[in-house]
C-alpha cells in the first residue's frame, strides 16, 4: 500500500518558488539600476565651487554662475545702461539650442526700464504690464526669442528694479 501524498511539502515548495522569483526579479531590477546610475555618472561631469555650477553631458552643457556677466550679443539686447549684474544667471548649451538668462537691477523706475526695452525689441515686441512689472517680449526670429521681465517692489532687491532677460536660440533644422 502506497503511503498518502503530504500536502505540506507542495505547499512550502511552492512558497519558496514564488519567493525566489520574486528575489529574482529585484537582482535583475538592482543590477539594471545600478547600469544606469554608472552610465549617466560616467557621462555627466558637474562641477561646482565658488558659486559656479557646470554641467557636461555628451549633448550639451549648462553652467550657473553667481556673477555671471554677458554680452549684448549673447542676451540679444542691450543691457539696460547703468544697471548692475545680480546673482542667479545661466547659459545653456543644447543641440536643439542654447539659452541665456541673465539678471540685473537698477535705481531707475520700473516704466523706464520697460520704455528702454520696448523700444530696443522693435515694434513688433509685445508688451504685459501689470503695475509693479511688466514682460517685453519679441520674436528675433524663427529661431531666436527674446523675453525681458521689469519689476519693482519695494520690499525686493534694495527697493531697485530687477531686470531679468532670457534669451533663446533655436538651432537650425
Amino acid at each position: 500500500m502506497a503511503a498518502p501524498p503530504r500536502s505540506g511539502s507542495s505547499a512550502v515548495k511552492i512558497v519558496l518558488m514564488i519567493v525566489a522569483i520574486f528575489v529574482g526579479l529585484g537582482l535583475i531590477g538592482a543590477s539594471v539600476l545600478g547600469f544606469a546610475v554608472w552610465r549617466v555618472a560616467r557621462s555627466v561631469h558637474m562641477h561646482g565651487h565658488h558659486g559656479e555650477f557646470s554641467m557636461s553631458t555628451p549633448n550639451g552643457a549648462i553652467t550657473a554662475h553667481s556673477a555671471s556677466s554677458f554680452t549684448a550679443d549673447e542676451l540679444g539686447t542691450d543691457i539696460y545702461p547703468g544697471a548692475q549684474s545680480a546673482s542667479g544667471g545661466m547659459k545653456m548649451n543644447l543641440p536643439t539650442g542654447s539659452m541665456v538668462t541673465a539678471i540685473f537691477v537698477t535705481p531707475d523706475s520700473k516704466d523706464a526700464v520697460r520704455d528702454f526695452y520696448k523700444a530696443k525689441l522693435g515694434s513688433g515686441a509685445s508688451v504685459f504690464d501689470s503695475g509693479d512689472s511688466a514682460v517685453i517680449s519679441a520674436n528675433k526670429s524663427p529661431e531666436e526669442h527674446v523675453m525681458v521681465t521689469v519689476s519693482s517692489r519695494d520690499n525686493e532687491n534694495d527697493g531697485k528694479t530687477k531686470i531679468v532677460i532670457v534669451h533663446s536660440k533655436k538651432n537650425g533644422s
